[in-house]
C-alpha cells in the first residue's frame, strides 16, 4: 500500500500560520494584561506554537495503520527514561503493545539572539538523542525494534538567521563547512550531521518569515532535511511497524 501523507503540505502551511498567530496573541494578551515578558519571550510563553506541526503528526500516525496506538501529547505522559538522567520529556510518544513506537521533538528559533540559542538547540538535541539510544541500548525499553526519533526545527527566515557568521576560535580552525555559515545554513548542517550519525531517524528545517502569518509560507533548505523526507519516514515507520503488530 502506498503511504498516505495526509496533504502535508497544505497543512503545515496552516501550521506555519497557527505558529505566528499564537506568538502574535500570546505578545498582545500580555501586553494588555501589563504583565509583557522582555524581548521574544512574550510570543511562547503560551507554549501552543507547534500545535500545528503536532496535528500533523497525529494524522501521519493515524493514517498509516495504527489509528488504534496510545499517541501521548499531554505532559504527564510525555516522559521516557534516561541514561544519564531519570528522565526526558518529549513532545510526542507513540506507545503500541507496550513498545515505543516513535519519539518526536518540535523545536523553534526566533531572533534576534540566533546566536546563543542555536548553540543551545545544538547541545540539546545531541544529547537528548545520545541519552535516549543508550538508555535504548541497555533495555530501558525492552526488546524491541528501534523506534523513529525525530526533530523537527522551525526557525524564523529573517536577515539575521541568512548573514553570514564569522567565529572565533583561537586554538584551533573551526571546521571549513561552519565557516562564514548563516545560522540557517548551521542548523541545515546540524540536521544532516544528527541523522548521518544516527542520532535521529530524520531531522527537519523549516525556515519561515513572519509575514507567513497571512501566508503560511515556508522554505527548505535541502532534499535530506526538507518537511517530506520527515513525514514520508514518519509515514513508512508507522506502516511497518502496524504490519509487524497487527495480527
Amino acid at each position: 500500500m502506498p503511504l498516505d501523507l495526509v496533504d502535508y503540505e497544505r497543512k503545515a502551511r496552516a501550521a506555519v500560520q497557527t505558529f505566528w498567530g499564537h506568538r502574535d496573541a500570546a505578545r498582545q494578551k500580555q501586553i494588555e494584561s501589563g504583565k509583557a515578558d522582555q524581548g521574544e519571550r512574550a510570543g511562547v510563553t503560551a507554549g501552543k506554537n507547534m500545535d500545528g506541526f503536532l496535528a500533523l503528526m497525529l494524522d501521519i500516525i493515524r493514517a498509516n495503520g495504527l489509528a488504534d496506538a496510545k499517541i501521548h501529547q499531554q505532559r504527564a505522559m510525555l516522559s521516557l527514561p534516561g541514561y544519564f538522567r531519570p528522565t526526558k520529556l518529549w513532545d510526542l510518544l507513540v506507545i503500541h503493545q507496550g513498545q515505543l513506537i516513535a519519539a518526536i521533538e518540535l523545536k523553534s528559533q526566533v531572533g534576534p539572539s540566533f546566536g546563543n540559542n542555536f548553540n543551545n538547540r545544538a547541545e540539546e538535541a545531541i544529547g537528548t538523542a545520545h541519552d535516549l539510544w543508550t538508555a535504548y541500548r541497555e533495555g530501558a525499553f525492552g526488546q524491541q525494534p528501534r523506534p523513529f526519533v525525530g526533530w523537527l526545527m522551525l526557525v524564523e527566515d529573517a536577515p539575521a538567521s541568512r548573514s553570514a557568521v564569522r567565529d572565533t576560535s583561537p586554538h584551533f580552525p573551526v571546521a571549513a563547512a561552519f565557516k562564514g555559515a548563516s545560522y540557517l545554513e548551521r542548523y541545515e548542517l546540524l540536521c544532516q550531521r544528527l541523522v548521518q550519525e544516527q542520532l535521529y531517524t530524520t531531522a527537519a528545517l523549516i525556515a519561515t518569515p513572519r509575514r507567513a502569518v497571512d501566508t503560511g509560507d515556508f522554505a527548505e533548505l535541502s532534499a535530506m532535511s526538507s518537511l517530506r523526507t520527515f513525514v514520508s519516514s514518519l509515514a513508512g515507520h508507522i506502516a511497518a511497524q502496524a504490519a509487524r503488530l497487527t495480527p
